[in-house]
């Protein structure tokens, strides 16, 4: 008998998934409520949804202010044919009526007077919808990834989205708007997937996020890939992130976790080797430091039995040194005591060269106090001089002043009269011109002193020129 094979998992899974997407993309309307309640004015279900408050408008519900659990919270007051329908500031409604084209109110948080008998209107939530997304993968090495993430969109231009999408679900509006635009993200991150790596997954996901927010982009706002915008489905997207990426298997998960926990694994290990050999080299260290304290110890102590057994031996000569200088001392003694004469005669010699060293040091002490007293006189000397000579200098810089003073007092006819007096010298040192010019100064009279200085002025300006040429 052969083998039993074996079921495909991930081809039950993706089936699996594939009826359960069937069965809630399936509207699930509200039921309309009965003729009968409504014509004796029983009660009336109550709906979870802006569509059920709409069939019980319709079919004559009680004229009071009510307000139905739901995504929206509308509410519809009045009787009959004068109703109002008051919706909240942050909901979208479209309004219709029988007969027109177009519907009469369509906008944001839009209240209007409504007739059951010929007018409909649909609310659906303006807020932020966010999707969350489960992709189970295939990447490019035919491995599964599961990609998680989630989408943000938000109703941009609700009179195109309510024609193109469906809000029809009783319970959630937007459920089936968010299971489209799921399938969608689920779809172009399993094409984006399939192109890349492992390692490129799990290491960049943005290849991934612009890839889902280009293909959402196109689809609810029209935008192309050159960044123009047509009509779309009247949506926009608001972000796009990837939270996770899995590997589906766990053996390929450690594998790709080996050569970074091996890499770290040996970089500890080294670290272990490192420190051991720092210790190691420290070890060795304080041993030589021991070793080396212990042999300077040693020394030491060598060193001072040296030194203890060289001061007996010293102290054992010294004694000895003087047991001989003693007896040569006894010895002496007797000589002395048998010259005692020679020793007085001696004595009286050296008094006498005594006396004659301290006359002489005398004399010399009494030359140099005359040196100095001479050294002091003529340093007087030559001050007085420097102070006379300093100070005929300033008589000389007081008359030279006062002369000045003198010349400077001297009006300008004294200095004509001098410049006058010494013409017949300057004549006599000019050399003798060759030919004689005349320079006769208009308006000036030759006969004053003036004229006579113009006049010679000129004629050595002249005798001048003559002399360079």
């Amino acid at each position: 008998m052969s083998a039993p094979e074996k079921g495909n998992t991930y081809l039950e899974k993706v089936v699996a998934e594939q009826a359960v997407l069937e069965d809630d993309l399936k509207a699930r309307r509200a039921p309309a409520p009965l003729a009968a309640p409504a014509a004796a004015g029983g009660p009336v279900p109550q709906a979870a949804a802006p569509i059920a408050k709409r069939n019980r408008a319709l079919g004559g519900a009680p004229p009071a202010d009510r307000t139905a659990p739901g995504p929206v919270d509308v509410r519809i007051s009045g009787f009959w044919r004068w109703k109002n329908v008051l919706v909240p500031p942050n909901a979208f409604v479209v309004h219709t009526r029988r007969g027109r084209e177009e519907p009469l109110h369509v906008g944001l948080g839009v209240s209007f007077r409504f007739n059951p008998s010929t007018d409909s209107f649909l609310v659906v939530p303006g807020a932020t919808q966010t999707i969350l997304i489960n992709a189970y993968c295939i990447c490019r090495e035919l491995q599964g990834v599961l990609v998680q993430g989630y989408v943000q969109w938000i109703i941009q231009d609700f009179g195109t989205a309510y024609r193109k999408l469906d809000f029809g679900d009783a319970d959630d509006p937007m459920r089936v708007v968010n299971l489209q635009l799921r399938e969608q993200a689920e779809a172009a991150i399993k094409d984006k997937v399939s192109t890349m790596g492992v390692r490129d997954i799990l290491s960049d996901k943005q290849p991934i996020i612009e890839e889902l927010t280009a293909r959402l982009r196109a689809v609810a706002e029209g935008q192309n890939e050159e960044g123009q915008r047509g009509e779309g489905l009247g949506l926009r997207i608001v972000t796009v992130q990837i939270k996770e990426a899995v590997v589906s298997s766990s053996r390929l998960w450690e594998n790709l976790q080996k050569p970074y926990r091996s890499e770290q694994g040996q970089i500890a290990r080294l670290a272990e080797l490192e420190a051991e050999e720092a210790v190691a080299q420290r070890e060795m260290s304080t041993e030589r430091i021991k070793e080396t304290q212990r042999l300077e110890h040693e020394r030491e102590l060598a060193e001072l039995r040296a030194r203890n057994e060289s001061q007996l031996f010293d102290t054992e000569a010294a004694e000895k040194l003087r047991r001989t200088k003693r007896e040569h001392d006894d010895a002496r003694e007797i000589a002395e005591l048998e010259t005692e004469t020679t020793r007085h005669d001696l004595r009286m010699e050296r008094e006498r060269h005594e006396e004659e060293a301290e006359t002489g040091r005398l004399r010399i002490e009494r030359d140099h106090e005359l040196a100095r007293l001479r050294a002091e006189g003529e340093q007087a000397l030559a001050g007085s001089r420097a102070r006379s000579r300093h100070e005929q200098a300033l008589l000389d810089l007081e008359r030279e002043g006062a002369r000045a003073a003198i010349e400077n007092d001297r009006t300008p006819a004294a200095v004509q009269a001098r410049l006058i007096a010494s013409l017949p010298e300057i004549m006599a040192k000019l050399p003798k011109p060759d030919e004689l010019r005349t320079v006769t100064v208009n308006g000036t009279d030759q006969t004053s002193v003036a004229g006579l200085i113009t006049q010679l002025t000129a004629v050595v300006g002249a005798l001048r020129a003559a002399t360079e040429d």
